[in-house]
């Protein structure tokens, strides 16, 4: 095997975060540099102008991993001799790089909220120069992470009170696999197939087999024979690679009734998943389970609620956002101080594009409630929101000069999901087009 870097380059590829941005960016930096804008006090927000394909909320994700790889956001040798020698960089712009270490604050929305058009789930002030470089890696892991989530999200409404196993590591890149299973346990994803998730973010593992196992036997005998002296009659068999009728009565044959579940992934699901139950509950199986693969969305699995199911496997749709692979995230500045000072008034700044207008000075939201605890509005703000005032303030501090204050476990994400669904009006669940499920209000100067 051949390879054009050296060892230790690429460990160092695979250590910084540094180099996962854009050449603009190194560009804009220079140049600033130069200007003496570099050190003005900027701030940048983080919103999506519109939801994709007409639905009701996003879900905030992948922030974690964010400040984990702001983190590794240093630029080495290795970062700073590929910039000199392709150019990218001069010498003045090589020297703030080698001593780049993010030193301003970063506020946003909690992993596991739901967000709406305006929202600003991520808040970032520094200098121009520190927080500009910043992102690309920040709507690389927040566009994905989102995208997922979301979609995720729709999927565990559709499935009700049935667990959902993330299997799409094989439709994807193999980093974005392990980001996606992050991302759908968030949204309430049982279990993931992916190992490195199971290791790295501790979401529990499942795996059952492939047709290829079943086809590197004899027969779909000895291949079940094999899987159940391997594992126990408690593992899940995969049986539609022949007969699927012929498939279940050797299944039960070899397992007895105690065969933990068998496994779809082809045919009219519907149709086939009756005949399985009725024929599984004929044979004294009743307490195995039915688990369908096979292209699901949440369409097909909203289709599926009145089947005799139990659960669900979900790959290509879900790494793929369902049709919405991003979540049309932007990072823009919003404001920024007029000289060099990190203690002048900041001014609100913002782009006048045509299709494109932005809102200047620096945010923050809140969510609105009627007494039934429901969400009623989401209202952005240029002014600090009043903790009193009965709201649910929505940012909050993770990152306090250039130190992590808001890291959390992964289960408490999950939780806060569950939380902020509930807080949204039932119609947000519903898969149809239509508006986002409550209206983003924003009051300048906070009136």
């Amino acid at each position: 095997m051949t390879s054009d870097v050296g060892a230790a380059t690429q460990a160092s590829i695979e250590a910084s975060t540094a180099l996962l941005t854009d050449h603009y960016e190194i560009t804009m930096l220079r140049a600033a540099l130069r200007s003496g804008a570099a050190q003005r006090r900027s701030v940048f927000e983080v919103f999506a102008r519109h939801l994709p394909h007409g639905r009701r909320y996003g879900v905030v994700a992948g922030t974690g991993r964010l400040i984990d790889a702001l983190h590794r956001f240093r630029f080495g040798p290795a970062e700073l001799e590929f910039l000199g020698q392709a150019g990218v960089a001069d010498e003045a712009t090589l020297g703030f790089l080698e001593s780049y270490r993010f030193s301003g604050h970063i506020w946003g929305y909690a992993e596991g909220d739901c967000y709406f058009p305006g929202s600003p789930i991520l808040v970032v002030e520094g200098t121009f120069a520190e927080a500009v470089v910043l992102e690309t890696l920040v709507l690389s892991i927040l566009n994905h992470d989102c995208a997922i989530a979301s979609a995720a999200s729709r999927m565990v409404s559709s499935a009700g009170d049935r667990p959902l196993i993330e299997m799409g590591s094989r439709r994807t890149h193999e980093l974005a696999a392990v980001a996606a299973a992050r991302a759908a346990y968030i949204s309430g994803f049982a279990t993931t197939s992916n190992l490195r998730a199971g290791r790295q973010y501790g979401i529990p593992t499942v795996g059952t087999s492939a047709h290829a196992f079943t086809l590197a036997h004899a027969s779909e005998r000895d291949a079940f024979a094999a899987q159940i002296d391997a594992l126990g009659t408690d593992t899940t068999l995969l049986v539609d690679t022949y007969d699927v009728e012929t498939a279940v009565r050797t299944a039960v044959e070899l397992a007895g009734p105690g065969l933990g579940a068998v496994r779809i992934d082809s045919g009219d699901l519907p149709v086939v998943a009756r005949q399985v139950r009725a024929l599984l509950d004929s044979l004294g199986a009743t307490k195995t389970r039915i688990v369908l693969t096979g292209d699901l969305d949440e369409y097909s699995i909203a289709a599926l609620a009145a089947m005799p199911v139990d659960g669900y496997g979900v790959g290509t749709s879900l790494v793929t956002g369902s049709g919405a692979p991003t979540a049309a995230l932007v990072y823009k500045l919003v404001a920024r101080t007029d000289d060099a000072g990190q203690t002048g008034p900041l001014r609100p700044v913002a782009k006048r594009s045509v299709g494109k207008p932005g809102r200047g000075g620096r945010k923050w939201a809140v969510r609105t409630r009627d007494v039934q605890g429901t969400a009623v509005a989401e209202v952005v703000t240029t002014q600090p929101p009043d903790p009193d005032s009965g709201g649910r303030v929505l940012l909050r501090e993770l990152v306090r000069g250039g130190e992590v204050v808001g890291g959390e476990p992964l289960t408490a994400a999950r939780a806060r999901h569950r939380e902020a669904l509930a807080e949204l009006p039932l119609y947000a669940l519903q898969l149809s087009r239509g508006y986002p499920a409550i209206p983003t209000i924003f009051v300048p100067n906070g009136d």
